[in-house]
C-alpha cells in the first residue's frame, strides 16, 4: 500500500507531519468526522495525487486555537492534483487528469448547487450546509495537505486543465485556483467592482492580494489595501495598489488624502473575525473592518466579506465574541443602503473563468500574492512565518511536481 503523509492540527499553534491511510472510497471515522458520514460509500470519488497544496488563512485560524477544532485534524482545504484512481461511478475524470479541486464540497444535485451556489451544498454536511477538506465542523472530509486526497463527486467537483504540459507550466498560478483567487474575486464581484470603481480592501493577506488583482482584472480605477503589517502593503504596492497603513490610524483620511474624497464606491472585507482596531499597538477588536467599511463605503454601495467568521471562537475576546456576535454599526449600512454578501465563495462559479485568465496570460496571480513552494515536511515552519506575518503564500510541494 502506498505510504501517505498529512500536516495535522495538534492543538494551539501547534502542526506535525504525521502517517495516515491512504484514502479508500469510503468515508471513515476519524478527528471530525461526523457520525452521519462515517462509512458514507464514494463511488462517485477520485483519488488525487497532490500536485500543490496551500496554506491558508483559514487554516490559520483552526491553528492559532481560535475554533473549535479537534486535535489530529488533518488540514488543506486549497488542492490541485493527479488522478491516479476513479471510484466506479466517475465517467468523465480520468486518471492522469491534472485538476483544480475547489475547496467548497459539493454534490452537484441539490437544490442549491443546480443554483450555482456550491458553497452551501445540502447534501455533504450532515451539520449545516456547506462543507471544506480538512476544516472544522465541515463533514471530517480528509484534509489535503498530504500526499494523496480524496475528492467526492469527482466529476462535479474536479476543474480539468486542458493541456497537462502547459498546465504544469503554470502550476503556481493555477494553484490559486482552489480558493483564494476566487474568493478574491467573489469578494470583488459582490462588492460591485467594475470599470472606473474605487476600491478599499481591507487586508493585505494573500485573499486580499487576491481581491485587490481581481479588482484589477475587472477594471477598476483605484485599489486601495489596508493593512497593519508594512511588508504585506508593499507587496501590494508592486502591482499597483493604493495603501493605507492602518497602523497610523483609520481608512477614511487616508483614503481621502488618495482621492480627494473620504470614501470609495466598494469595500472588501478580507480580514475577518481575528481583526484588530487601527493604530500603533491596536489590539483585538472583531468589528472594526466592518463597521470602518460601513464608514468608507458610499452610499448605495456594496459590501463584499470573504473574510471568514466563525459561530465558535474559544479565543474570542469577550462572551459575545466567542459565539460569533460582534458589535456592528448596523445603523450605519441601513442609512447608507449598503449591500453585504458573506459566506463561502462558490468557487465553481469562477473557476473556470479565472484557468482562462491565467493560461492567456492575462493575470499573474502567484506573483502577485508572493506564493512560494516548500516541502511538506516544511509545513510547521511555513505555519508559524505566516502567522508571524510573512508576506507570503505558503505552497506545499509534497510529491515534487513544484521546482
Amino acid at each position: 500500500m502506498t505510504g501517505n503523509k498529512a500536516v495535522a492540527y495538534k492543538g494551539p499553534g501547534k502542526v506535525e507531519l504525521i502517517d495516515i491511510d491512504y484514502p479508500t472510497f469510503e468515508l471513515k471515522d476519524g478527528p471530525g468526522v461526523n457520525p452521519a458520514n462515517v462509512g458514507r460509500q464514494v463511488r462517485h470519488g477520485a483519488i488525487i495525487k497532490t500536485v500543490a497544496t496551500n496554506i491558508c488563512g483559514s487554516d490559520q485560524h483552526m491553528v492559532r486555537g481560535r475554533t473549535t477544532a479537534p486535535p489530529d485534524l488533518v488540514l488543506g482545504h486549497e488542492i490541485t492534483g493527479e488522478v491516479v484512481e476513479v471510484g466506479p461511478d466517475v465517467e468523465f475524470i480520468k486518471v492522469g487528469d491534472i485538476c483544480s479541486v475547489p475547496f467548497n464540497i459539493a454534490c452537484g444535485r441539490c437544490r442549491n448547487c443546480k443554483e450555482r451556489k456550491t458553497g452551501i451544498c445540502l447534501n455533504v454536511n450532515p451539520d449545516r450546509p456547506g462543507s471544506a477538506y480538512g476544516y472544522v465542523d465541515m463533514g471530517g472530509w480528509v484534509g489535503g495537505q498530504a500526499n494523496y486526497v480524496l475528492v467526492p463527486y469527482a466529476d462535479w467537483n474536479l476543474l480539468k486543465f486542458p493541456d497537462k504540459d502547459r498546465a504544469l507550466e503554470k502550476i503556481m498560478d493555477l494553484a490559486m485556483l482552489s480558493d483564494i483567487f476566487p474568493t478574491g474575486f467573489h469578494g470583488a464581484v459582490t462588492a460591485g467592482v467594475g470599470p472606473g470603481s474605487t476600491v478599499y480592501i481591507a487586508g493585505a493577506g494573500p485573499v486580499g492580494l487576491a481581491a485587490a488583482t481581481s479588482a484589477h482584472l475587472l477594471g477598476a480605477a483605484v485599489v486601495i489595501v489596508g493593512d497593519l503589517n508594512a511588508d504585506r502593503l508593499a507587496q501590494a504596492r508592486s502591482f499597483g495598489c493604493e495603501t493605507v497603513d492602518l497602523s497610523k490610524g483609520g481608512p477614511a483620511e487616508q483614503i481621502e488624502q488618495l482621492l480627494g474624497v473620504p470614501e470609495v464606491d466598494c469595500g472588501v472585507d478580507a480580514v475577518g473575525f481575528e481583526a484588530r482596531g487601527h493604530g500603533a499597538g491596536a489590539q483585538e477588536a472583531p468589528a472594526t473592518v466592518l463597521n470602518s467599511l460601513m464608514e468608507v463605503t458610499a452610499a448605495g454601495g456594496a459590501l463584499g466579506i470573504p473574510g471568514l467568521y466563525v459561530t465558535g471562537d474559544p479565543g474570542g475576546i469577550d462572551e459575545a465574541a466567542r459565539k460569533g456576535s460582534l458589535s456592528l454599526s448596523l445603523g450605519t449600512g441601513w442609512a447608507k443602503s449598503l449591500s453585504f454578501t458573506t459566506g463561502q465563495c462558490p468557487v465553481m462559479k469562477y473557476n473556470r473563468q479565472l484557468m482562462m485568465a491565467i493560461l492567456h496570460d492575462k493575470v499573474h496571480i502567484a506573483k502577485n500574492v508572493n506564493a512560494k513552494a516548500i516541502a511538506l515536511e516544511d509545513a510547521p515552519k511555513g505555519y508559524a512565518e505566516f502567522d508571524a506575518g510573512a508576506a507570503t503564500k505558503f505552497v506545499l510541494n509534497p510529491n515534487g511536481y513544484l521546482s
